[in-house]
């Protein structure tokens, strides 16, 4: 049979005031912090997606820009 231990409760002796109770359960500022965690995150990949698209967007104009300058660059030689 284990041995039951017994423990005193510890006193504090520092005069410092006790903790104030702020008077609003946390789990709402849990909550909230989600759902504000996961707009961000959802906005990063938007914002991402759409810088993607930009610069794909630039690459694919810039070598439809070289394509047609050297079409008319080889008509302008004959």
């Amino acid at each position: 049979m284990p041995a039951e231990h017994h423990h005193a409760p510890v006193t504090c002796s520092s005069a410092h005031a006790p903790m104030a109770s702020v008077g609003r359960p946390l789990s709402p500022l849990v909550g909230r912090g989600v759902s504000t965690v996961a707009a961000v995150l959802v906005v990063g990949v938007v914002l991402t997606a759409l810088l993607a698209t930009v610069a794909i967007t630039a690459v694919s104009v810039s070598i439809a820009a070289l394509v047609l300058r050297s079409l008319l660059n080889s008509a302008h030689k004959r």
